[in-house]
């Protein structure tokens, strides 16, 4: 797909535009989801177009919330970073111990980044350990990969072949700490193996509101959990966890779909 037009479909998610190699990832990632796709189900997406407005930009708007200075390990800016936050957190409309909804405009994007209330980049582990569960066919994960390519990167997909296709995304990209593992996310948060994650994302799994539980056990002591979800799940969460939550923020060129960001209790 041509860079041009990918980068025109991606500026409403983004505030500030991809660079030319990111660009060329994307189409490059779109060639192999397509060509996968005609062999197992990935997506029922079939179109280019709204494969970039669903998929990718629901990722990238998750990813400019959650690392929103492109650079998450620079230890001399996040503790400016966490002074300002602290010093807005008591007037943040956007922050709520509930889960509730709100609109604002087109485009549903808070004048600051919403960071999660004991967590912003560079305050936990530097590079940052991401986890998605149920990746399926990489969203959000791999577009967050390509957007802070710093960050350690996990992801859970029990299916075989939904895993073959995650990691010949991750050789394509030629991205570095990339680890696919093929297990249920159940039987891994039971094993304890895998180190706790500064940000764990959820997105389209099914048994929604069974795996929103074990996905809070993958937290790490100062960590944000994102969910992109329908609005109408709003109230499987709040029932399904104890996490305090920031109010819901509407996706762009969406009229159903929501980022939340949740996080631990001090």
């Amino acid at each position: 797909m041509n860079t041009a037009r990918i980068a025109a479909l991606l500026e409403p998610f983004l505030e500030t535009s991809l660079n030319p190699s990111q660009l060329d990832q994307i189409s490059t990632y779109i060639d192999l989801l397509l060509r996968w796709n005609a062999r197992i189900n990935l997506t029922a997406i079939r179109n280019e177009e709204e494969i970039v407005t669903r998929h990718f930009g629901e990722s990238f708007f998750l990813a400019r919330h959650v690392f929103p200075t492109k650079t998450p390990c620079h230890p001399e800016r996040s503790q400016d970073m966490r002074e300002a936050h602290v010093s807005a957190e008591s007037k943040d409309p956007y922050l709520s111990t509930t889960v509730g909804t709100q609109g604002d405009g087109a485009t549903g994007v808070p004048a600051r980044p919403p960071f999660a209330g004991n967590w912003a980049p560079g305050t936990g582990h530097c590079p940052p350990r991401v986890l998605d569960i149920g990746s399926g066919a990489g969203f959000p994960a791999l577009p967050l990969k390509i957007y802070a390519p710093d960050i350690h990167l996990t992801l859970i997909e029990s299916n075989h072949k939904k895993a073959a296709f995650l990691r010949e995304v991750a050789r394509a990209l030629t991205s570095t700490n990339i680890n696919v593992i093929t297990e249920r996310a159940e039987t891994l948060a039971r094993s304890q193996d895998i180190p706790r994650a500064e940000v764990v994302t959820l997105r389209a799994v099914e048994h929604f509101e069974a795996i929103l539980p074990v996905a809070v056990t993958f937290l790490a002591d100062q960590a944000i959990l994102a969910l992109l979800i329908g609005a109408t799940q709003l109230p499987q969460v709040s029932a399904a966890t104890s996490l305090n939550w920031h109010q819901p923020i509407n996706i762009p060129k969406s009229h159903s779909r929501i980022l939340l960001l949740g996080y631990p209790s001090k």
